[in-house]
């Protein structure tokens, strides 16, 4: 048996699972109801529950940089409705000043309500979806070029989505068209929203099934003892740590720089960000809730115990980020590279800092091309950085992202291109006692005339290596006209594909670590 303030261990674990599991079905509803491609194929989406404080209680296995930062979503709206709250409501948000990531993930949170006449929520369910097309000043909402948010697509900020029971399509349709930098594709957006709405509800019935079986005050409580647990996890983890600093420097030539003092009597962690780059005029803005999200990330992959990623596990850690730096910009800073790219640079200053894993290959390579029919969105995989007794991986996503590339099938059947050839880049990877992973190379021929663009980094500055080990080899992009000449392009570029030609992408490999 359990009392308040201790939990049955076997209960502890069942309520683990079973949290997770509601997350899961979530999941596979958006994946079955969604209509493009980003979601239905690429599965960049995540699905969580909150607590009747908004703090993360248990989610599926999908997107790192999702699952740490809808908190602050979910806390946000709890802050900006308060009491007007309501059942039947469903509210849209992708605001990366208010817990958002960059406009193109879409965040839709359903309160739960014990009974429709519930005065408050007892919990909260939420699904952050990538949509392949938010408007913006490029098709595929990710501009390699935005200084501002308003050119990056969209704002949502805790709009109503559903109203007592009814969707909000003519209201919501009217601000994806009435805009400067309209999206270019409403009606796939629209669906895309019904199936976030769709997997919210699984999670409702879910908890609502686990209320008549344990009744409400046992599944509250261990929704507590499973943060509760997951906190002890984070400050054994911390046990083992010792202090240590980083500075990472980007491409653009923006530096982050962290320090991590351990309090071993309190059984705590300082990450300070101080000296970190201001904001910057480019898009590598980095929104506070993605910052959040990357330390939460380094910290849970610390612990050795299968304990789902909380709110607990952020509790021993106190945060440092500065006001109006790099990872804490102020409106109306430019997001969208902050959210895929520079939450890579975070994870590994953090690795570095910590001396327990060699960078990996640091980048998404964020790839979109489009026109005004089609807009498609992917980020490529790359090689893993090498630990202490490990070697790195060949051709995985690493860190901040967790999606899969289109089959190639469904990718050639639902936009006019060919995937030429996919394969690994042979010894990309950094030597060492224990080497990188290798990086890949990407070649999709176009068929009909599109503007394609990159956003990608350790193009210029190559992955580090650790203790010893070499760095990887640095990324590269460049583009195989039709008379046969090859354009070189940079990290960050923007190009008119015309029929037959190329796009290449080598992505970079990992750091080796030791010698």
């Amino acid at each position: 048996m359990y009392t308040l303030s201790q939990p049955d261990p076997i209960y502890l674990e069942i309520f683990k699972n079973l949290y997770q599991f509601i997350a899961e079905q979530m999941g596979i509803t958006l994946q079955n109801t969604a209509s493009s491609v980003n979601i239905k194929e690429r599965l960049d989406f995540s699905c969580a529950i909150f607590d009747q404080q908004g703090l993360l209680v248990a989610n599926a296995p999908h997107i790192p940089v999702h699952l740490g930062s809808m908190s602050e979503s979910v806390k946000t709206l709890i802050n900006d409705k308060k009491d007007t709250l309501k059942f039947g409501n469903v509210y849209l948000s992708n605001n990366p000043y208010n817990g958002g990531t960059h406009l193109p993930d879409i965040t839709v949170i359903t309160p739960v309500f014990l009974t429709p006449d519930s005065s408050k929520p007892i919990f909260y369910v939420a699904s952050r979806g990538h949509q392949a097309d938010i408007g913006g000043i490029t098709p595929g909402s990710m501009p390699p070029y935005s200084t501002s948010i308003t050119e990056e697509g969209i704002l949502f900020d805790n709009c109503l989505l559903v109203e007592e029971g009814e969707f909000q399509e003519r209201e919501i349709r009217e601000m994806l068209t009435n805009n400067p930098y309209p999206a270019r594709n409403p009606d796939q957006n629209i669906a895309d929203f019904k199936a976030q709405i769709a997997a919210n509800e699984t999670g409702v019935k879910e908890l609502h099934r686990m209320i008549e079986q344990y009744k409400l005050e046992m599944v509250q409580n261990y929704m507590r003892f499973v943060q509760d647990n997951a906190e002890e996890c984070v400050k054994k983890a911390i046990d083992s740590l010792t202090d240590g600093e980083f500075t990472y420097t980007l491409d653009q030539d923006l530096q982050i720089k962290v320090r991590v003092t351990i309090d071993r009597n309190n059984r705590c962690a300082t990450i300070d960000f101080t000296g970190t780059s201001a904001q910057a005029s480019n898009n590598f803005n980095a929104p506070k809730a993605v910052t959040q999200a990357a330390i939460l990330y380094v910290f849970r992959t610390l612990v050795k115990d299968n304990i789902p990623l909380n709110g607990g596990c952020l509790k021993p850690l106190h945060l440092i980020i500065p006001e109006g730096c790099l990872l804490n910009p102020i409106y109306p800073a430019a997001v969208v590279a902050g959210n895929v790219e520079t939450s890579q640079a975070i994870v590994d200053a953090l690795y570095g800092a910590l001396g327990v894993l060699a960078a990996s290959q640091g980048t998404m390579n964020n790839f979109t091309f489009g026109n005004e029919k089609y807009q498609y969105y992917e980020t490529i995989c790359g090689g893993s950085g090498a630990g202490s007794n490990f070697d790195g991986t060949d051709a995985v996503h690493t860190h901040m992202t967790n999606s899969r590339l289109t089959d190639p099938e469904v990718l050639e059947w639902r936009f006019p291109v060919i995937l030429e050839s996919f394969s690994i880049r042979d010894n990309s990877g950094g030597k060492g006692l224990h080497k990188g992973g290798n990086g890949v190379i990407r070649c999709l021929r176009f068929l009909e005339p599109m503007t394609a663009a990159i956003l990608s980094s350790h193009r210029v500055i190559p992955p580090f290596g650790l203790n010893g080990g070499e760095p990887g080899k640095v990324g590269k992009n460049y583009v195989i006209r039709k008379v046969g000449n090859i354009e070189e392009l940079d990290g960050i570029a923007m190009v008119k594909m015309e029929k037959e030609e190329i796009f290449v992408i080598e992505t970079p490999g990992g750091g080796g670590y030791g010698f």
